[in-house]
């Protein structure tokens, strides 16, 4: 659901927590990326940055220089001097990042899970189709790829992107493994909830996988030119389609980008609107699948 208001929550003595709801769509993501937006713009003595989220927003703020009850009261103003979410337009960035589903790596993940912690775990493509009602993985992989992804935010690890699709007859939905593996690949694809992420580097994972992109979305190194400015690609209200690819084409991609001569295909800036996005579902068979 949407608040009527949107709630304040304090977080120790430094972060102040704003709730518009508790819902994952793309209205609520607006109303934080727009107080983001206006947020930066004003420039409220105290706030050292603003972190958006889903349905919320962090707010970083320095206690000696405003107060709680004082930031909540301009925060307030902001809120409502801003737009509607129906009228407020977002600048965003298209990205296509090719991605091999159903993945050797993802696989290897998944098997060591089953053999050393879950011997009773279903495989994550399999479990991930039938909970959503889809025929099998190859019904999974065109419903995941049929859709621009929408990055709401970015996550636990720096770069990490959390995404929400756009097309409402792809959204789908998988828990959290209980526990989580020890280890997953870098640029591994999964699910957790109804948000598709990324993992930026190898490490443990609880994310339902099933595809894996050869694109580096944190590069310490910067030597692609999409990360002159940050080692991370990705911001929020990006907008990412993945392009199913084959092996040959994910080692060559992979060999491009440790070399450094990768070009990325990146659609210069646009701006995308709630209510034209609106217009368009209106337009849709919700019921329908790919």
């Amino acid at each position: 659901m949407i608040y009527d208001e949107p709630r304040f929550r304090p977080g120790g003595d430094r972060f102040l927590e704003i709730e518009f709801g508790d819902e994952l769509n793309l209205e609520l993501n607006f109303r934080a990326q727009g107080l983001g937006q206006a947020l930066t713009r004003e420039r409220i003595k105290g706030v050292i940055e603003i972190a958006p989220f889903f349905a919320s927003a962090l707010v970083h703020y320095d206690p000696d220089l405003v107060t709680f009850d004082d930031l909540k009261a301009e925060l307030l103003r902001l809120i409502n001097a801003v737009a509607s979410a129906s009228d407020v337009e977002l600048q965003s960035r298209l990205i296509y990042m090719p991605a091999m589903y159903l993945d050797p790596w993802s696989a290897e993940a998944i098997d060591q899970y089953i053999e050393k912690i879950n011997p009773a775990k279903e495989r994550d493509p399999d479990f991930v189709a039938r909970i959503n009602g889809l025929e099998d993985a190859a019904q999974l992989v065109r419903v995941h790829s049929g859709t621009e992804y929408w990055v709401a935010a970015l996550g636990f690890w720096p770069g990490t992107p959390f995404m929400m699709p756009l097309d409402p007859r792809c959204r789908l939905f998988a828990p959290k493994y209980n526990p989580p593996r020890t280890f997953t690949y870098t640029g591994t694809i999964g699910m957790g909830g109804g948000a598709t992420a990324i993992y930026p580097v190898d490490g443990p994972g609880g994310y339902q996988i099933f595809a894996r992109t050869p694109v580096p979305i944190w590069d310490m190194q910067q030597r692609l030119a999409p990360f002159k400015e940050a080692p991370y690609l990705l911001r929020p209200t990006d907008r990412m389609k993945f392009v199913p690819c084959t092996r040959e084409e994910f080692d060559e991609i992979h060999r491009k980008c440790a070399e450094g001569s990768y070009e990325m295909n990146i659609v210069g800036y646009q701006k995308i609107s709630l209510q034209s996005h609106r217009e368009w579902v209106a337009t849709l068979d919700l019921k329908a699948r790919f």
